[in-house]
C-alpha cells in the first residue's frame, strides 16, 4: 500500500488539470501568444506540480517513513535517506 492511496483520486484530478494546462501552453505557443502570457501559464503549471509533489512527500513521510521508523534499523535509515534526497530535489527545482 502506498502512502498516497487515500489521496489518489485527488492526485489524479490535479494531474489531469495540470495536463490540460500544459496542453494549453503548447496551444499558446502554436498560436504565437505573447511571451509573458505563456510564462505566466508555465509558472502556474509549475506551482501546480509543486503542490502535487509536496502532497506526495507528505504522504510518504507520514506513511512510508513513519512505518520504517517504527521498524528501525537499516530500513528506517534507507527511508530517511530517500526522503532527504527527495526534499533536496524539490528544493533545487
Amino acid at each position: 500500500m502506498n502512502g498516497y492511496d487515500a489521496n489518489k483520486d485527488d492526485l489524479q484530478k490535479r494531474l489531469r488539470r495540470i495536463e490540460g494546462q500544459v496542453r494549453g501552453i503548447a496551444r499558446m505557443v502554436d498560436e504565437d501568444k505573447y511571451c509573458i502570457d505563456i510564462l505566466t501559464q508555465v509558472s502556474a503549471a509549475t506551482k501546480a506540480l509543486e503542490t502535487v509533489a509536496l502532497s506526495l512527500l507528505g504522504d510518504h513521510l507520514s506513511h512510508c517513513v513513519a512505518e520504517a521508523s517504527a521498524e528501525g534499523g537499516a530500513v528506517a535509515d534507507e527511508k530517511i535517506r530517500e526522503a532527504n534526497a527527495a526534499i533536496a530535489r524539490l528544493v533545487r527545482s
